[in-house]
Formats: C-alpha cells, sequence, structure tokens
C-alpha cells in the first residue's frame, strides 16, 4: 500500500489528480484500461474503466491517463487490456494493486503510478510452495516502521518526493535492500550512500525522498545487502546487484506536473530460483511399519530423505478415495469416487490408537508379513486395513466420536462427508456403485440424505465408521504435510482430469456432468489409437452459474495438505476429448467445445456424398482380407449389405463398440469363431473407425473429420479432388479454427482453479497442443512438463533440457511412460539415436541403462533452466547398481494402451534403508548442488554454516564511508559449504 505518513504537516484539499503509468506492448486494436474499487475506476466493472492513451518513450510504448479524485482517496486497481468493445482480453496476475492518496497533497497537484505489468509469473513467488515452505523463513521478517525521512513537504522546493517499491520475496533475516543510483539521494553509485528502503510486509520494500529536478533522468539498479550477524562482533558479507541492465526514472518537466511519483518497480531481478524434487505414487512406497502398501504416515520418512538427497519438493499421484468396485480396478488413481474424500488404502491402522489390544496387534504384525510381497495386492490390503480399523473403531468410537477435534473435522467437512458416507453405504447395500440401480435412492436429496445420515438410523454406525476412517486419514496426512513444511519440502498433489460416472460427485451434482457422453485423449506418444478413460464430460456452462464451486471447494480441500499440484491432461480445459458413451476405444471422437465443419461449407467445397463418409466403408473384399474364410460368419453376424458388395453394421445389433463387444462375446460362448475374442473385436472396431467424417449426433448438417482420416481405406478410395478438400478442412479443424475458442475456454476455465487456492499449479501438458496452450499457461503463470523423449517441439525427436523454458518442470520419465531403465531396454532404435545425438557418441550404446548413462541424463536435466526438475524415485535408485537387480519392465507405474492396468507397483527397498544409504543421497545431493538448484538445508548442514560463520575473518568485511555495511550475496538462496560470504 502506497503510504505517504512519513509526510508532516497535514492539510485537507478539495481534490487531486491520479496518474497512472504503466509500458505495455499491445497488438493491433488492443488498449489498456485501469479499473479500480471505487466508482471513479468502475467499480470493477471493465466497460466502465479508465481508457489509457499510448505514447512512445523510446522504444518503450507507455499507457496513461489522468483522472481527478476526493481528498483522502484510496481504491483497488489493476490493468487490463481490452478490445474496442472493452471485452477483456487479458488481465494482470496477483493481487490487486492498493492505492491511497497522501493527506499532504494540495489541491489540484498531481500523483503519479509508474507501475509494471504483473505476468503470470511474478506471482509464484507468493504461492504457499514458495510463501509457507521454500521462503517461509523470509516472509517471516518484522515489518519495520517507515523512518521520517522527509520531515515535511516540499513547501516550495523544486522538486519530487519519489517512493521507491520493489517485490523481493527471497529475503532472508538480517537482509536490508538499498538503491543505488545516479542521484545524490541515492549515492551516486557509492553503496555507503545509497537508499536503504524499509520491510512494508508482504515481500515488499520500500522507502521515500525528494528528488530534486536537476537529477532527472536518474539510473539505478537494486540490490539485497546481505548481512551476518554474529557474536563476536565479525562482520562479513558481499553486495548482490540484481540483473539486467540498470532502471531508469524519467519526468519530462515541460509537460509532467506531478509533486509525487509512486515507482512500482515489480520483482526484483535475481537468478532464478530453481529446485528439484522426487516423484513415487503414495501406493509405491514400502516402509518398515507399512501394511501392503504406502501411507500418509511414510511421508514423513520420505521428506528426510529428500531434505538428505537435496530436493525441496516430493510429488505423489492422485490420493483420493477410487473405492467404486470394491477390487484391483480400483488400483487407478485417476478414477475418483470423490473429489474430496482420502483412500482408506494409506490409512495406518497402528496409528489409530494408542490402547490397541494385544490380540489386534499380533493381527497387524501377521498382516504385515503376508501383505509384505513384491507387488501392491490392492483387494488385499484395503480389505485388512478396513477390517482392522472396524474392531479398533467399535472399541473407541464412542470417545473418538464425542471428541472436540472430531466435532471441529466434522464440521469443516460436513458438505462432502455426509454425501460420502451415505454414498459408500448405499454401495455396499446394493452391492454396486451404479447409482442408477439404487431405485428411489437413485436421485440425491437432501432429505434422503438427512434419512441416511440420521442419528436414529439403524446403520448409523455403519455411516460413522466412514467418518471415522476419513476422520484418521486428515490428521495422518495433516501430520506429514506439516511435517513437510517444517522440512522445507513441497508436498506435490495431483488433480485427475476426470471423476468415476459411478461417483459421490455424479450421484450429488448430476447436473455438473454430460452423463451421455465420454473422455479421453485422440492418438499420441501414449496410445496410437487413442484412450477412452470413461469419465463422463464437464457441463462447463452450468458449473460456471455459481462460479465454478465444485471446483473451488475440490482446491480449498487439497490445499489443506499440499502447497503445489498438478494439473492432470491440462489441455482438457481447453478442450476435451469427447466420446459418446457407448464407445470402448478413444479414437472416433470429437473436440469439445469445438467448431465443425457444416453441410453448406462441405457443399460448396464440392463434398456430397455424407452417408458414405460418416458411415463405415466396408467391402466385400475387405472382409475377406480380413478375417479370410470366417468372412461370411462375420458379416451374417454383425453386417447388412446394403448394396453390392458393400456392407454396414447393424443398426440395432451392432452400431456401437459395446454392442459389438456383447454380440461377439455370445458368439463366442457359442463357438462360432475359432480366433481370439480380443483379436477379432479389435478387427471388428477397425472396421467400425472406418470412416471420413462423424456426424454430430444432436444436429446432422453438422460434422467432425476423423482423427488421422488418411490411414483409413474410406479416404484413400476416394476421387482426388475430394481427398484434397477433406485434408486441408482436417488441418483447418485441428490447427487453426478452434484456436481463439479453445483460448477464451481455458481464460474463463482456469483462473477459476488459481484464483481458488495459493497452491504453486504446474499443468501435465503433453499429448496434442494446440497452439493456444502455451500463451495461455505463460499468461496465467502455469508450468508446463517436459519428457525429454516426448518432445513439445516439432522436429526434434529427443527433447533438449539446456533449451527448456523456466516456466518448466523436466522429467526424464513419468508415471505414464517406462522408466529410463526400462525404455533404454525395450527400445533398440531410439536407444542408438539418443546415444549418438544426445551423448555424443558414435559407438554402439550398451543394453542396459548403466548409472554411468542414467548419471548422464540426471545431469542434463538437474543443469535445464526448469524451475523443477522433478525424478521418479526409480531413475533415481537406477544411480546405484544394487537397485537395479529387478527387471526393468516392473518399475513401470501405468501401461496407457490398457485400460484395465493394474496400478500396484511397489520400490523394492524400504526408507529406512534407504535413509541409511549415505552413497545414494550424496550422489543425488553433489548433481543437485552442483548445478546451481537450491536445497533444503539439513540440521548437520545448518551447523556447518554457523561454525564457519564463525570463522570468517575481518579482512572480509567492507567498510566504506562513516557506515559500515556488512554485504553477503547468497544465490539462489544455496549457502556456501567453504566460505562465507559466497560468490
Amino acid at each position: 500500500m502506497v503510504d505517504f505518513g512519513l509526510l508532516g504537516d497535514k492539510k485537507s484539499v478539495k481534490s487531486a489528480k491520479v496518474s497512472f503509468r504503466i509500458p505495455y506492448f499491445t497488438q493491433w486494436g488492443q488498449s489498456l484500461l485501469v479499473c479500480g474499487s471505487k466508482p471513479v475506476l468502475g467499480s470493477w466493472n471493465v466497460k466502465k474503466g479508465v481508457l489509457l492513451s499510448p505514447s512512445h518513450q523510446g522504444d518503450e510504448l507507455i499507457w496513461g491517463g489522468t483522472l481527478s479524485v476526493p481528498a483522502g482517496f484510496d481504491s483497488e486497481y489493476s490493468y487490463y487490456v481490452v478490445n474496442d468493445k472493452r471485452t477483456v482480453l487479458r488481465w494482470e496476475a496477483g493481487k490487486k494493486r492498493k492505492l491511497v492518496l497522501p493527506d499532504e497533497v494540495q489541491d489540484g497537484e498531481v500523483v503519479e503510478f509508474h507501475d509494471l505489468w504483473q505476468a503470470g509469473s511474478d506471482a509464484i513467488p507468493f504461492r504457499s510452495a514458495f510463501k509457507d515452505v521454500i521462503f517461509g523463513k523470509c516472509l517471516s521478517l518484522n515489518t519495520e516502521i517507515t523512518p521520517s525521512i522527509i520531515q515535511n513537504k516540499l513547501d516550495g522546493k523544486d522538486g519530487i518526493v519519489v517512493q521507491f517499491k520493489i517485490c523481493c520475496p527471497n529475503i532472508e533475516e538480517e537482509t536490508a535492500v538499498y538503491v543505488i543510483g545516479s542521484s545524490l539521494k541515492l549515492g551516486r553509485w557509492k553503496v555507503q550512500d545509497s537508499l536503504k528502503l524499509n520491510y512494508a510486509g508482504e515481500s515488499l520494500w520500500q522507502a521515500d525522498c525528494i528528488m530534486p529536478k536537476d537529477d532527472f533522468p536518474i539510473k539505478y539498479p537494486l540490490g539485497p545487502l546481505w548481512t551476518c550477524t554474529i557474536t563476536c562482533n565479525l562482520k562479513a558479507g558481499d553486495i548482490s546487484l540484481e540483473t539486467g541492465p540498470n532502471r531508469e526514472l524519467f519526468v519530462d518537466f515541460s509537460t509532467n506536473q506531478a509533486k509525487y511519483i509512486v515507482l512500482s518497480d515489480g520483482m526484483m531481478r535475481e537468478m532464478p530460483w530453481r529446485g528439484a524434487g522426487v516423484a513415487i505414487p503414495m501406493f509405491s512406497i514400502r516402509s518398515e511399519a507399512d501394511l501392503g502398501a504406502g501411507e500418509f504416515l511414510d511421508l514423513k520418512l520420505l521428506v528426510d530423505w529428500a531434505v538428505d538427497s537435496g530436493f525441496h519438493l516430493v510429488q505423489l499421484l492422485p490420493i483420493n478415495d477410487t473405492s467404486v468396485n470394491m477390487m484391483w480396478w480400483d488400483s487407478y488413481p485417476y478414477s475418483s469416487l470423490s473429489v474430496c474424500a482420502l483412500h482408506p488404502l494409506y490409512l495406518r491402522v497402528q496409528a489409530l490408537s494408542e490402547n490397541i489390544p494385544k490380540d489386534i496387534e499380533q493381527e497387524i504384525e501377521v498382516a504385515r508379513e503376508q501383505l509384505d510381497g513384491k507387488h501392491v495386492d490392492y483387494e488385499a490390503t484395503l480389505s485388512t486395513k478396513l477390517s482392522i480399523a472396524k474392531k479398533i473403531f467399535d472399541l473407541e468410537k464412542d470417545l473418538i466420536l464425542a471428541s472436540s477435534s472430531f466435532s471441529k473435522f466434522f464440521i469443516e467437512n460436513e458438505d462432502w462427508l455426509r454425501p460420502y458416507a451415505a454414498f459408500c453405504f448405499l454401495r455396499d447395500f446394493f452391492g454396486t456403485a451404479d447409482h442408477s440401480q439404487w431405485g428411489r435412492f437413485s436421485h440425491f436429496s437432501t432429505d434422503k440424505l438427512e434419512k441416511l445420515t440420521s442419528k436414529d438410523s439403524f446403520h448409523y454406525d455403519i455411516i460413522c465408521f466412514h467418518y471415522y476412517i476419513q476422520f484418521h486419514l486428515h490428521i495422518q496426512l495433516f501430520e506429514a504435510s506439516e511435517y513437510a513444511r517444517k522440512k522445507e519440502v513441497v508436498l506435490k498433489g495431483d488433480l485427475p482430469i476426470g471423476v468415476d460416472r459411478n461417483s459421490v460427485d455424479t450421484w450429488v451434482y448430476p447436473s455438473l456432468f454430460h452423463m451421455n457422453t465420454s473422455t479421453g485423449a485422440p492418438p499420441d506418444y501414449f496410445d496410437k489409437n487413442g484412450q477412452n478413460w470413461g469419465f463422463p464430460t464437464y457441463n462447463w456452462e452450468e458449473m460456471s452459474k455459481d462460479n465454478y464451486a465444485w471446483w473451488r471447494a475440490r482446491l480449498t480441500q487439497m490445499g489443506k495438505y499440499f502447497t503445489a499440484y498438478r494439473i492432470d491432461h491440462i489441455l482438457g480445459f481447453f478442450r476435451i476429448w469427447e466420446l459418446p458413451d457407448h464407445a470402448m476405444t478413444g479414437l472416433v471422437g470429437k473436440f469439445s467445445p469445438s467448431i465443425p465443419l457444416s453441410k453448406e461449407e462441405l457443399e460448396k467445397e464440392g463434398i456430397w456424398d455424407f452417408d458414405r463418409l460418416s458411415r463405415p466403408y466396408i467391402l466385400q473384399e475387405n472382409l475377406k482380407e480380413i478375417f479370410g474364410p470366417s468372412w461370411t460368419v462375420v458379416a451374417a453376424n454383425f453386417m447388412n449389405e446394403y448394396q453390392k458388395n458393400l456392407y454396414e453394421v447393424f443398426k440395432e445389433d451392432c452400431n456401437t463398440e459395446k454392442k459389438i463387444a456383447s454380440t461377439l462375446k455370445s458368439c463366442m460362448e457359442k463357438s462360432l469363431f475359432l480366433e481370439n475374442e480380443v483379436e477379432l473385436r479389435s478387427k471388428l472396431f477397425d472396421l467400425m473407425q472406418n470412416i471420413v467424417l462423424i456426424r454430430d449426433p444432436e444436429d446432422p448438417l453438422k460434422f467432425y473429420p476423423r482423427f488421422n482420416i488418411e490411414d483409413t481405406s474410406s479416404f484413400k478410395d476416394l476421387d482426388e479432388h475430394s481427398k484434397n478438400v477433406l485434408k486441408r478442412l482436417y488441418y483447418d479443424y485441428y490447427f487453426h479454427r478452434q484456436e481463439n475458442l479453445w483460448r477464451e475456454n481455458a481464460l474463463k476455465t482456469l483462473p477459476a482453479l488459481l484464483n481458488s487456492s495459493d497452491m504453486l499449479a504446474c499443468g501435465e501438458d503433453l499429448g496434442f497442443i494446440p497452439s493456444c496452450v502455451h500463451p495461455v499457461m505463460q499468461e496465467l503463470g502455469l508450468i508446463g512438463l517436459r519428457i525429454q523423449r516426448m518432445p513439445s517441439d516439432a522436429g526434434l525427436e529427443f527433447g533438449i533440457p539446456s533449451q527448456y523454458g523456466y516456466m518448466t518442470v523436466c522429467a526424464p520419465s513419468c508415471h505414464d511412460c517406462s522408466t529410463l531403465r526400462a525404455w533404454w531396454e525395450e527400445d533398440e532404435e531410439r536407444r542408438c539415436h539418443f546415444f549418438k545425438t544426445m551423448m555424443g557418441s558414435d559407438k554402439l550404446p550398451p543394453s542396459q541403462c548403466v548409472p554411468e548413462i542414467v548419471n548422464f541424463i540426471l545431469r542434463q536435466h538437474v543443469e535445464s533452466p526448469s524451475m523443477w526438475a522433478i525424478f521418479p524415485l526409480q531413475d533415481l535408485l537406477a544411480l546405484k547398481e544394487e537397485y537395479t537387480t529387478r527387471p526393468a519392465v516392473e518399475e513401470t507405474i501405468n501401461d496407457p494402451t490398457n485400460p484395465r492396468h493394474y496400478w500396484r507397483f511397489r520400490v523394492h527397498v524400504t526408507l529406512e534403508s534407504l535413509l541409511k544409504d549415505k552413497e545414494l543421497t550424496k550422489a543425488i545431493k553433489y548433481l543437485v548442488r552442483g548445478s546451481g538448484r537450491s536445497y533444503p538445508l539439513s540440521e548437520e548442514v545448518e551447523s556447518q554454516v554457523t561454525q564457519q560463520v564463525h570463522l570468517v575473518s575481518e579482512k572480509q568485511q567492507i567498510v566504506a564511508g562513516q557506515d559500515k555495511l556488512p554485504l553477503a550475496n547468497k544465490l539462489n538462496a544455496v549457502p556456501e559449504t567453504k566460505t562465507i560470504p559466497v560468490v
């Protein structure tokens, strides 16, 4: 907030003028305006905001405007980019600016605000990952009282009151920020005479001074002056000037009448902060205490290992309850039963009570030995934990449910907890989570919920058991998350793009979902046939009516435990690959929203035969070639000959993929075919997908090009004119005509997520990427993902980590692809290419990914410019040969081509053992520290640093003039282990 309280001799005034000035390059047809909380600034109605005018100053385009305001005026405000109709095209990120008119302004005097545009990346230091964890100590500084540098107003002096403001989020205790510059008031480039800024809270440093007109223009950089206060009266340090060119304050006194200038200089220009982390699914962790799968309390051990290894971050897969089918299918962590409930799989039953009876303790010990297998036994682990937890619940339910801590938890989570408990009860009662099969309970209502969760109901104990489980999961995860914060480790969660169609959320909020559709992804690196995830698509229009309250509640709940999160398939917030609910594969879909091809548009291009293009193109010769002698049986059971030698799928019995699968199953039971059912089904699906256009089911005059149409025989048999037209329209549909629509859609939905919590947001932007995605992510301050073997740049076989942008997370692999070791072994051709092009060797590469190769690849990533380098734990363990005895293929977490993949990978070594392996942690920490990335200080390192500070010689002090300014530079917040100060 602008504070001119340091000026004395207050005097009431009638009005003053406020002038805004901001440099910003716009495109043709765009303008800047300022809008704020007060009526004179539009009351946050952009249509009524103050439109600014452009002018050129050197190479900059400056937007400015002036308005009259009453005495004592104050307001919040922000800048917006608009078009000619004042439609918002872009807005500032971060917090609203604050304006307070100084009391000393005389009638008619001008107060000028020099601002810089707040980009999305500027808000990142104020996300909880940084402000509460990594920079937590920096932001705990005490707010200083601004000293009375100026005792009175100008009193007719020929000068201007200038207030310097700079944001420095990465500043620790015993640190000062100074402005040094060409003006006498700024020391004429002498450090000892520079202007000291004072901490004003929220990472803002500021100071005021009177600048004589003769001093303009003023050139200055800003620099933090670091001090080390030592008990033996030694002071050591060095100066750190910000990077980039000198800042300049220019005032044209022939036209500018400003008496006060508030100079908001944005962010301190430091070396970009960079950190590293480890990624592992919660279920994959192994400890000496867990039962069959990783547990929330194991995260404390993982955090300790992360600190020892130099990591600031631990990344998990989704941890929400997925117990839809109550079988191993539920191991898929992205198919949520509830977007708020935590998964009972991660419960530590030993921590439920301090008074567990001996017989239950023995049962736990037996279970631990039985479940301590190579892989996760999902069904056995979950049922065992719930069984043991139920026995403890029966013993202590009255005590727990009457406790104040449970009462507080229940009140804070009641909105989702009661529907969740009722859903679980009905799921078990009816034997299915398909709520359409629940009779009168199929449709949710608050009255039904009240009866289901009433204390008078016969099943109230069952309801309370679900409360009890969630209460303890909350306690255990919250304990682990607080531990991570104290250790300066960011806990990063995962936000799935969808929910299971048989979930609490689709039961309670059916209007928010299109239940007759399914989500997926078009063909990409992961699956050449596309993916069908089975989730219903979102009704964004309905969600927008309450400003995306469902999303906001979801992110608020997540923010209780995590300080960062990964947005799964962020492309879904631009557009989603939509499939009919009767589809089983992901190939024949369309993007939603999207602008289709109209019948009129196609007819103008000479395309007329819409039935030929939108129906499966099946020739008799195709059937003979594909099915051989069995073709007649296939044709008789699945197809109808509607023209000579031309077939179609039956309209009723076999006109969808699900119907084909069902009919084929019946045929197999009758032994009509000798071939494998899966192979036959795949061939039949290929025939059904042999189309060029997909007709809109709701509007038969609209069409969508089938993905990869040139691969179909239906397209290949067309005349050349039709081919050329359809190819052009195909590329227009997928690569051009949707860009503005998708950009506008993302700018409606994504800000709702980002503004719902303080968590640091990262977007998984892999796959088929529209050109609008990366600019929008950059605009919103979203961090992207870069996987080396899945480059985002067209024409590259492998990504080049040294060329990645700062606003990225780089990783050698992820849960949706094979690990480094597995990839190296499974793809000989690409292995050889990588060895030659990325490692610079013409020799034959080793057949296995030996530690030396792993080290090379990890070093490539840790030395990249990316903000984060995050490594799967499996890839880190590959640095040591003794951890590579397991077949590499077993370390893969997910196979995206298999919709029924069993997610069950477990690390084969316990966290306790890893903590004892100092050789591995030292090797990893050496990589991190050698790259200049920040790392958390362990207690041992902090002790070493303290001892070294006491050994600093007086010769390292810098004395200039009367004031002795102890200066130290802490580049990247990484303390040097040899001497202090650090370069």
